[in-house]
């Protein structure tokens, strides 16, 4: 691997299967088919950012990168599902925003209607602005804490965690300036501060101080307001989480990410050597460093599909020609 000045920041998503990578310029998506070989599935990143710059102003970047995450993450679900035999077709662009929509209405109704709509059980106790809404919030972090608890259960989902936990590790080894081997990746945390889990975590603590704020309207106006900051919450969560990952070495900053890292022992567990590879697999194909290495392994894998093909070829010839003699 060649030297750089300059590692630049990448993240990821653990799919079905494998291991989403985002870099600067590609988007790669890495999975184990049924038959034990790594498929990498590598585009260009195509950010409305590059269009217009303005939204890689702080706090417009991180609204932009949420969406951007969420459609890319779907469609690596899709493409992973659909690569591990999990499905049979992949999502259409219908399907896909149709899907990123419900996602949308569900998360909606789970952390914003029902906890504020849960509130009217207290108004016996308490008519105070502030309290109803540090309860709303208190509501709605036991109902994420619960959900992360109730999915992190499932065995096909605790697979997925060890990605997750592969995923981390990888990052962390590539950081270090480590060669992006399986024996130097072992050793590292499934533990990451600029995990998507902890993003999560950040969102529902901003989100519970500034919405204490907002007095006590009725319903409808109580829904509304939280949709409608939500965005911005998620762009002061984006800096956040940036700025952790770049400080974590302070005291203050580890000691205000740690709820989030805690949490990520229920989203991240130790992955294997095979899922290892995965990760690095993925990491690699976004990464410029590793862009001959990549180049090689393809025109090997290209030279060994094509000698395959003519050994197929060959067989079915020869099959032909004894079919002929023993007419």
């Amino acid at each position: 691997m060649s030297e750089t000045k300059e590692r630049q920041s990448v993240g990821g998503q653990a799919v079905i299967e494998g291991v989403m990578m985002r870099g600067k310029d590609k988007v790669a998506v890495a999975v184990r088919q049924p038959n034990g070989e790594i498929i990498v599935d590598v585009k260009e990143v195509n950010s409305i950012r590059d269009k217009y710059p303005i939204l890689k102003k702080p706090l417009l970047r991180g609204v932009i990168a949420l969406f951007e995450s969420l459609h890319d993450g779907m469609k690596a679900l899709a493409y992973s599902a659909q690569m591990s035999g999990e499905e049979d077709e992949q999502l259409s662009s219908k399907e896909m925003a149709m899907t990123i929509a419900t996602s949308v209405l569900l998360a909606v109704g789970l952390f914003i209607v029902i906890p504020t709509w849960s509130m009217r059980f207290l108004h016996s106790l308490t008519n105070d602005p502030m309290l109803l809404n540090l309860a709303e919030g208190v509501l709605r972090m036991m109902i994420f804490l619960i959900y992360i608890a109730s999915i992190s259960a499932m065995e096909d989902i605790q697979r997925v965690f060890q990605y997750h936990g592969a995923e981390h590790k990888t990052i962390y080894t590539y950081e270090a300036g480590l060669p992006l081997e399986v024996e130097n990746v072992r050793g590292f945390s499934t533990l990451h501060p600029r995990c998507g889990t902890n993003f999560l975590m950040i969102v529902m603590m901003i989100s519970m101080f500034v919405f204490t704020f907002l007095g006590w309207p009725n319903l409808l106006e109580r829904i509304a307001s939280r949709v409608i900051l939500m965005p911005v919450i998620a762009g002061i969560s984006y800096e956040i989480i940036r700025f952790a990952g770049a400080h974590c070495d302070n005291p203050l900053v580890h000691c205000a990410i740690m709820p989030g890292l805690a949490l990520q022992k229920l989203t991240t567990r130790q992955p294997d050597d095979s899922q290892i590879e995965v990760a690095i697999a993925s990491l690699k194909a976004v990464l410029p460093e590793y862009a001959d290495e990549q180049k090689e392994e393809a025109a090997v894998q290209e030279n060994e599909d094509a000698a395959e093909a003519t050994e197929i070829n060959e067989t079915a010839e020869e099959n032909n020609l004894q079919e002929k003699t023993n007419d």
